[in-house]
Parts: C-alpha cells; sequence; structure tokens
C-alpha cells in the first residue's frame, strides 16, 4: 500500500510507456499534471485514462492532482477557464472574488477529471525581494491572506475537488527559490506564530482538507538542518500535534533543487514519509521517481518506517478517495459566463497607484519585455502574446520587445523607437529583480514624454520610479491582465 503515498507525473501529453510500467509494477496511486496541455478534450482524455489505469491497478482511485492556482501557475490549457492569481484578486478589493475564483476553479476541474488542486497559497510575502511567490500570495498582511484564503478554500467542501494550502509553516520570507536552491529563514516559533501561522491556523479551522510542506530550513526551530518537508518537528510536531491538523500532508515536489541537490530525492521522499508527511511527490523526473519508489519499498523492508503510523496514513488516504467519489459529479469546462467572469476580475485587478492619467493611441510607444519562466513554480510556456506586441496592435502603434534584463544597447534602441512618439507606455515584470528593466524606465522616463508603467508582475516594480510617472499595477503577464490594461488606458 506504500505505493498510495507517492504522487508522480510524467513529461509530455501523453502517458509514457515506461510510466505506465512504473504505475503498474509499484501500485503507484496519484499522478499529478504538471506542464500545460494542449486542449481541453487531450486533458480530458488523459485524465480517464489515468483515472483507468490507476483504478485497475490499485483497486482504488487516483487523487488526479494540479497546480491551478490561477494567474502565473496555470496549468490548464487556453481552452478552459484560467482565473487571475491571489494578489490579482486581493486587488479587486472584493473577498467574493476569491470564492469566485474556485468556484470557476473547480468547474474546470470536474469537468476535465482532475480531482485535487494544489491551491490556495497561504504564504504572507514579507519579503519583496522573494523570487518564487511574489503576486502568487494574497499579499503582505497575515490577516488579510487569511481572510481571502479562506474565501478561496470554502467551496471546495463537498465539491469532488480538494484543496491544499501551501507551503506551510510559510515562504514568503525568502529569498531563494526552492526550485533552484535551499531557502533559510531564522525564525523562531513564536516569530512565526506572529505572522506565517496565522493564515494556516485560520485555514485549519475553516477545514482545509491538505496542506503542502515547504522546502525551507527553519535552523531555530529544527536542529537537524533539514528542510520542513523532512523534518519531524515541523510535519508531527508543529503541524499535526501542536496545530492539530488532521487532513492530508503533502510535500512540495521532491525533484526541486532543495530537495535533489542537497540530500538527494529518494532520501528526501524516505525522510518525509519518517517525518509524517502522506503524499510525497515527484513531479515529472522518471529516474528519480522509479529510484524513490524502490528507495522506499527498502525502507518498509529494513523497517524503517512506524507501520501503525503508514496504515493510518494509508486508510486516510482512502477515505478521502472515497469521499470525492462519492462526490463526484460531470463539471462544465470554459463556460461563457465563467470566461466573462475571469476578465471581468483582471480588470478589477488594475490598481492606479499613482501619477497622472491619459489615453493611449496611435502616437504612443509601447515598450517592455517577453514573458519568461519567473520561477520553477511557473507556466513553462509563458504567455503567447508579449505586452508591447498586443498594445501596438490595440492602438495601431509602435511596440518594442525588450529581453527580461535590457542592456544599454537595448535601451539605446528603445530610445531611438520612442523619439517619434507623444506618449510611452512601459510593462515591467520583476523589475525590482532586474535591474535593466528598472534603467530602461529610467531612460523612457527622462525624455519627459508623459508615460505610464504598469508591472505585469510583482508591484514592487513600481516603488523606485518616479513620480512623475503613471504608475498601474497589473499583477499578470496574460491576455486579461493587458485587455483591462486597454480599457484603462482609452
Amino acid at each position: 500500500m506504500l505505493g498510495q503515498k507517492l504522487v508522480f507525473g510524467f513529461h509530455g501529453k501523453t502517458l509514457p510507456e515506461e510510466f505506465k510500467n512504473l504505475l503498474r509494477e509499484y501500485k503507484i496511486g496519484n499522478v499529478i499534471l504538471f506542464l500545460r496541455k494542449e486542449s481541453a478534450e487531450q486533458l480530458r482524455a488523459l485524465c480517464a485514462e489515468i483515472q483507468s489505469l490507476v483504478q485497475e491497478e490499485t483497486g482504488y482511485p487516483a487523487f488526479i492532482i494540479i497546480d491551478q492556482e490561477g494567474g502565473m501557475v496555470t496549468r490548464l490549457p487556453q481552452d478552459a477557464v484560467n482565473v487571475p492569481g491571489a494578489m490579482s484578486l486581493a486587488a479587486t478589493a472584493d473577498p467574493e472574488n476569491a470564492r469566485l475564483a474556485s468556484e470557476i476553479t473547480i468547474r474546470q476541474l470536474r469537468g476535465l477529471g482532475a480531482n485535487f488542486n494544489m491551491a490556495p497559497v497561504l504564504d504572507v510575502n514579507s519579503n519583496p525581494a522573494n523570487p518564487v511567490i511574489g503576486v502568487r500570495s494574497f499579499g503582505d498582511e497575515a490577516e488579510r491572506v487569511a481572510s481571502l484564503g479562506c474565501a478561496a478554500i470554502a467551496p471546495y467542501a463537498g465539491s469532488g475537488v480538494l484543496c491544499c494550502a501551501k507551503h506551510f509553516p510559510g515562504h514568503g520570507d525568502t529569498a531563494v527559490d526552492s526550485h533552484l536552491g535551499l531557502p533559510r529563514v531564522d525564525k523562531t516559533e513564536e516569530a512565526l506564530e506572529q505572522l506565517e501561522l496565522i493564515p494556516f491556523r485560520r485555514a485549519i479551522e475553516a477545514g482545509v482538507p491538505a496542506i503542502m510542506m515547504s522546502h525551507v530550513l527553519f535552523p531555530n526551530i529544527e536542529p537537524e538542518q533539514v528542510p520542513c518537508t523532512m523534518s519531524r518537528r515541523m510535519v508531527t510536531g508543529l503541524l499535526k500535534q501542536k496545530l492539530g491538523f488532521r487532513g492530508l500532508i503533502l510535500t512540495d515536489c521532491m525533484e526541486m533543487g532543495a530537495i535533489r541537490d542537497y540530500y538527494g530525492t529518494p532520501e528526501g521522499v524516505v525522510a518525509s514519509i519518517k517525518a509524517g508527511v502522506d503524499l510525497a511527490e515527484i513531479s515529472s523526473a522518471f529516474d528519480l521517481e522509479l529510484a524513490a519508489a524502490k528507495a522506499v519499498n527498502e525502507a518498509a523492508e529494513r523497517g524503517e518506517f512506524d507501520v501503525e503510523e503508514i496504515r493510518a496514513s494509508v486508510e486516510k488516504i482512502l477515505c478521502y478517495k472515497k469521499m470525492l467519489a462519492a462526490q463526484a459529479e460531470p463539471g462544465l469546462c470554459n463556460q461563457p459566463e465563467d470566461r466573462r467572469a475571469a476578465e471581468s476580475m483582471a480588470r478589477q485587478a488594475i490598481s492606479q497607484i499613482s501619477g497622472t492619467p491619459f489615453r493611449a493611441d496611435e502616437n504612443t510607444f509601447f515598450c517592455g519585455c517577453a514573458d519568461y519562466r519567473a520561477s520553477g513554480a511557473a507556466n513553462a510556456d509563458g504567455s503567447a502574446v508579449t505586452f508591447p506586441e498586443y498594445m501596438a496592435n490595440a492602438f495601431g502603434a509602435e511596440g518594442f520587445v525588450t529581453g527580461k534584463d535590457p542592456d544599454e544597447e537595448e535601451i539605446r534602441a528603445a530610445l531611438r523607437q520612442a523619439e517619434n512618439c507623444e506618449k510611452i507606455i512601459l510593462g515591467t515584470c520583476n523589475g525590482h529583480l532586474f535591474r535593466g528593466q528598472l534603467a530602461l524606465a529610467e531612460a523612457l522616463a527622462a525624455t519627459g514624454k508623459p508615460m505610464a508603467v504598469a508591472a505585469l508582475r510583482n508591484p514592487y516594480d513600481l516603488s523606485r520610479l518616479s513620480e512623475t510617472v503613471w504608475k498601474l499595477a497589473a499583477y499578470d503577464y496574460a491576455v486579461p491582465a493587458f485587455r483591462a490594461l486597454e480599457d484603462t488606458a482609452t
């Protein structure tokens, strides 16, 4: 039954034969869909195939898991409705939108066959330099994150889809992306109680069914120098015993750099199970999945696991699966009213921070970088349309696309193109982390022409800019946000 505790994923848009054989051999009970799929029809067929295979091989339904936070972390195809991300929803100033976004997402997942969503993010983004959370968070105030997080969680109850609060006990005060390295936070448990734990406590009180552990070191709480995912003090001591959580506990992806490069993925999976985690997840690396499945079985044969704890964990997993099966009902994917609601939320999210508004026209110069993968959690494919191209096309104007960290040559080229225009609108994308974007903004502002800057990811870019600039925050590098900015500048 150890296969019920593993969650594996795969590369590509169809199930590879070697992956099917791995599921069969180790009776893997759960699959995660990591990369965005090509169409709703293709994803629906894939989920049906996964469910059939897992049911046939294990005798139980599969958790089909997806990271569908909205905004910069979306795995659904374009012909499903992708909602705005957490910070966008917070910016609408309407808590009802957090609930509505979850309802829309639940309908998409039910219509496609997924039954477990790795959302919402309950990290308090207290560090503006955080490279991995940012707009995925509801904000930098614990009570606000807690309130909106609970609103997002509520619609999942009885829906046939589970949700998961993440990344316990908090990933918001880190300056390292755990996909690439090992973050460290030097806070005590008492300090966590004042900020990071507030949303998680509220979510537990609200009945959240699952919580994901973070790959973060907290050396003042766990002296063994292992991240929360592998720490019995954090998983069992803090989350289960002190906070009283009785739901499912998941790891973040165990092929991320924080685990793979510092501890080893197979070793990390075994350690996480010993720590008290219910579900250990590997997103796509087949060799690591095979090695982890072998390592878990070998650890069991050596008697390294608490047999009673494993039995109780598997029983809990199967109990949730039985509950989902009883609640399952078809959902309607890509309904026009849901798409309209998602676009309305994107419009409501546009925040006019300061400066004097103006109307864009054919004499406006649009500039900015193309989308890029800001962290390992972000969509691998990014936006198919760049902000400058979209806006230039909308207004019949000039557009200029730069790299994510423009060099002096790109800045000079942008200035040359801006010479013949009367107004400038620049889109930044985490410019606070890339000095070239801010240098471009400063150079364009120095022309003295009316200028707007739209922050298309984290809004922290705007704090570095001249007060003469019209500052807008859109929170998302995506067409609905572009369309909302078009409306704002019309």
